[in-house]
């Protein structure tokens, strides 16, 4: 997505790459109001009128670390994911897919990105409507495509493949994530409360959602 005052550099770009590096630190670390265009040039070895030549604004910079960082994480989360093959355990390959996406969701850069966009929604509503589009609507979209397959291999029994994909995705991400996002990166699960709640998130799916018996 494109911003307002921004310029189109490839993402390549070596001077594009070390602002957006730097800019990322200084976010996280300082907040939106903490954070200055000096502190970002100095830290990226660059002028600040070579920062506002890439990004016309702060505004502009920090979608573009919201946009970045999600985009990134979704990257992750979708573009490593196997197809299920004929005679594939379908709960072992939606708990592999969970694990990995809860994961991901709970690193503490990305915890820390989100808290930051929503102590700034009331400034900047588009930062939220940017981490909701790549990050849980993302994620829903990509589910829902992954369902509607499965359910036309009558691996699954929805007739709505987007609902089922709501359920699956908040069934395995809300709990911890609010747990996480509320008390800090201290009660993130580790891996073995991570995976037993994902066994029971997906058992809880599949009574609702598996493939029909057989008659």
């Amino acid at each position: 997505m494109a911003q307002a005052g921004a310029r189109p550099w490839a993402r390549s770009d070596a001077k594009h790459q070390a602002i957006v590096r730097a800019a990322r630190e200084v976010f996280l670390s300082n907040g939106y109001l903490g954070t200055n265009m000096d502190l970002i040039a100095s830290r990226s070895g660059v002028s600040k009128q070579t920062v506002y030549t890439h990004f016309g604004s702060k505004e502009a910079l920090f979608l573009e670390i919201v946009g970045s960082m999600t985009g990134d994480a979704g990257d992750r989360v979708h573009h490593e994911r196997p197809e299920l093959g004929d005679g594939d355990d379908l709960g072992a390959y939606l708990r592999a897919f969970a694990e990995r996406q809860l994961r991901i969701v709970t690193e503490p850069e990305l915890l820390q990105l989100r808290r930051l966009v929503i102590g700034e929604v009331g400034r900047f509503p588009e930062l939220a409507k940017v981490l909701y589009e790549r990050g849980p609507q993302r994620a829903i979209d990509e589910i829902t495509a992954m369902f509607q397959r499965l359910r036309e291999r009558g691996l699954l029994s929805c007739d709505d493949p987007a609902a089922a994909a709501e359920w699956f995705n908040w069934l395995v991400m809300a709990a911890p994530l609010n747990r996480a996002m509320m008390l800090g990166d201290a009660a993130v699960p580790d891996e073995g409360d991570l995976r037993e709640h994902v066994a029971e998130a997906v058992r809880i799916f599949l009574a609702a959602f598996g493939p029909a018996p057989r008659s």
